[in-house]
């Protein structure tokens, strides 16, 4: 190997069985800037590839051995978008054609000049680079396109998401349970593009926006004169969803004349519109989500026990932001780059006082609030960096930030108990907490936490 000395442009590797061509190239191309390794035979070519990978390589064709078309061949198995520029003899045109049909970048015939080579490496390397945006820019859009984000966080999301998996493949209703901006709609969609039914609509219904005759009438639809207002007929949100998923948001909510034709549905897939007599029968799967406590309702009389329990075939329990704090700071980043995108804003960074200004603050509006402040946060920077000026008040002056009844230990102690008890091991609590698992191992003893 042989280097020129400074900062290498990058690292190129040079394939030939000419041990002065191998010369020739090296120096050229070090002399422009790069870092070249030499391989005499394609095998050591393939024996050299490893953690720092050429972002180039330069082979001839005619080789002993393997030649530079099979090396061509496996170098593009390996990483199809490996720049390879193929070296031929003077009018060897079939050669040329071979490989770049083979997916070769470009190719050059012998003789050449140092300035052929070191150009046309540098346009490969624009390539190469080009590429590596690209890939990225595609990794990034879904990861800010990604919905439910809170579903690979932790342990206990992770299990959430792969329970919710189970269950996507049956037509059973579901009931999710959490508090309001928890994510519940978020986990009703991942379910749906789970399912059979993934090319069908998903239709979401708010059951707390409508009165009972609006809410009845978008539900089931009506017919001509059932109402005032009525003037022709129109179908509802069931028939609108025939063989993909209604999402029944806030259920509690529902009055008794639509929990009784609700718990018809569910029990026949028929129903009738507002003000029709013909029956009409639908294919739709019902999730139901709610921030009420279903079962005291039941006891209060106010929800109907016999609906309760065919809604709550499997029970789902999203939990609150607050009890899930290893979650706060990825969801932070996720949301914030999101909203860099959206904004046109560049990539903002937590500064260390804004980090812990969100992992203490309680969370009352849980994803949804944390989405919001994070979206403000980048609006209102002024650089790259979110600091604690761009947060809202309301987190600067969290109640959990200005109680000093707990020492800084007793807060460490809490913060730790919480996160080993969602995760699954040792290694994921570190990863969680920032800190290596010896330095967990220590602070577990420390705070009687084996």
């Amino acid at each position: 190997m042989n280097s020129a000395p400074g900062k290498h442009l990058a690292n190129i590797l040079v394939v030939d069985d000419d041990r002065n061509i191998r010369r020739t190239l090296a120096a050229s191309l070090e002399s422009a800037s790069h870092q070249v390794t030499v391989a005499e035979t394609a095998e050591r070519a393939l024996e050299l590839l490893g953690p720092s990978a050429p972002a180039v390589v330069v082979s001839d064709v005619r080789m002993e051995g393997m030649g530079g078309l099979k090396l061509l061949e496996s170098l593009k198995r390996l990483n199809p978008a490996l720049p390879v520029v193929m070296m031929t003899a003077y009018g060897s045109i079939p050669d040329a054609v071979e490989a770049m049909r083979l997916g070769a970048y470009d190719y050059v015939t012998k003789p050449f000049t140092a300035d052929h080579i070191v150009h046309v490496v540098a346009r490969a390397l624009e390539v190469h680079e080009l590429r590596a945006e690209n890939k990225e820019l595609r990794d990034r859009i879904e990861t800010l396109t990604e919905p439910e984000p809170f579903l690979t966080y932790s342990p206990h999301s992770r299990k959430l998401a792969e329970i919710a998996a189970q269950v996507a493949d049956s037509d059973a209703t579901i009931l999710i349970t959490g508090e309001s901006g928890t994510g519940k709609s978020m986990l009703a969609s991942y379910i749906h593009r789970l399912s059979p039914r993934k090319d069908g609509p998903f239709v979401q219904v708010a059951c707390t926006t409508l009165s009972e005759h609006l809410l009845e009438s978008e539900l089931f639809g009506h017919v001509r004169g059932s109402f005032t207002g009525a003037i022709k007929d129109k179908p509802g949100r069931l028939e609108a969803a025939e063989g993909g998923t209604v999402l029944l948001d806030e259920i509690g909510d529902l009055t008794p004349v639509v929990q009784s034709k609700l718990l018809r549905f569910l029990q026949e897939r028929t129903f009738e519109r507002v003000g029709g007599a013909q029956t009409i029968k639908v294919d739709a799967r019902i999730i139901a989500a709610t921030n009420q406590h279903l079962e005291q309702l039941v006891k209060e009389k106010r929800f109907r026990e016999d609906l309760y329990y065919r809604l709550n075939v499997i029970e789902l329990q999203v939990p609150a932001l607050r009890d899930r704090p290893g979650e706060i700071l990825k969801l932070a980043e996720h949301f914030a780059a999101q909203a860099a995108q959206t904004h046109h804003k560049p990539a903002h960074a937590l500064a260390a006082e804004a980090r812990e200004a969100l992992v203490s603050y309680s969370w009352p509006g849980n994803i949804r609030e944390l989405r919001n402040v994070m979206e403000r946060a980048v609006i209102l920077s002024r650089g790259e960096t979110i600091t604690l000026s761009d947060l809202p008040d309301k987190i600067l002056a969290s109640p959990d930030k200005l109680d000093h009844s707990h020492t800084l230990e007793q807060m460490e102690r809490r913060h730790i108990e919480v996160v080993l008890e969602q995760a699954m091991t040792l290694e994921e609590a570190a990863e969680m907490l920032g800190i290596n698992v010896a330095t967990l191992w220590r602070k577990r003893r420390r705070y009687g936490l084996d």
